[in-house]
């Protein structure tokens, strides 16, 4: 496939699901000050997530064009770049972890037609110090369909990056927990850093396996957020639950 093929693909799959399919917002969003340039297909979404009735109902899909300057640093590799379309499904109050975890793995096996077996995923460790649970509701959808498909699905906790440099996988391991460095979604990183006032929520992040070398230059042993190559992340669920409302302090969305 190539990507005006995926781009279609994805559409079509989530309109057939009841989403309507809207026009991208403008690179330089009018009524967000916050950054300069639009740099994820979430940020458009952010007024409706936190209430705000969408016109188009509680079921949208999009490709949003974005700009990151932030991982300039990075550009030559196998997975950076500056200026990217984000395909996104949005749920406005609507259906939650499950029905999004099995459209996407749907999505994948079914018309992508990727080997699930080479698809690893991650989810939110948890952040007890400020009442949020680890993410056990989707790691436990995940474990369902890969375990349907005969695919070992056991877990681990992994914590952050450089935890997982030096823990590496083991066998049959494919559901991973990492801290709010890697699966935590807010405008500005990690469950402390949140701006006060956004919503925010745990992710679960998606990782193609391609099988290279670890490269033991990143660390010394490989797991699925390492930079030498062999993982490549295709995609997120965002579980936008929280809102920060002081700093220290969540709640519900």
């Amino acid at each position: 496939m190539n990507a005006q093929e995926i781009r279609n693909s994805y559409l079509e799959f989530f309109k057939e699901r009841g989403h309507a399919i809207v026009s991208r917002a403008p690179l330089v969003l009018k009524d967000d000050p916050s950054t300069l340039f639009t740099g994820s297909g979430m940020q458009p979404m952010i007024p409706y997530l936190l209430g705000q009735t969408h016109p188009e109902g509680q079921r949208i899909v999009d490709g949003q064009t974005c700009l990151r300057a932030q991982d300039i640093d990075d550009i030559g590799d196998n997975r950076h770049t500056t200026f990217f379309e984000m395909l996104g499904n949005w749920s406005m109050g609507d259906y939650f972890k499950e029905q999004q975890i099995e459209w996407m793995f749907e999505w994948l096996s079914e018309v992508v037609q990727l080997d699930m077996s080479r698809l690893y995923v991650t989810c939110f460790i948890g952040a007890p110090e400020y009442g949020i649970s680890k993410d056990t509701d989707a790691a436990a959808v995940w474990r369902r369909l890969f375990e349907e498909r005969g695919i070992s699905a056991g877990e681990a906790e992994i914590g952050s990056e450089e935890d997982g440099y030096a823990r590496g996988i083991n066998e049959g391991e494919r559901i991973f927990y990492y801290d709010g460095s890697k699966n935590w979604w807010s405008r500005n990183g990690k469950p402390e850093t949140t701006p006060v006032g956004d919503p925010c929520g745990p992710d679960s992040e998606m990782f193609y396996d391609f099988g290279t070398p670890h490269d033991p230059a990143f660390g010394e042993f490989c797991h699925p957020n390492c930079d030498c190559g062999r993982f490549m992340e295709i995609g997120n669920n965002v579980f936008m639950a929280y809102r920060k409302v002081a700093e220290g302090k969540f709640e519900p969305l």
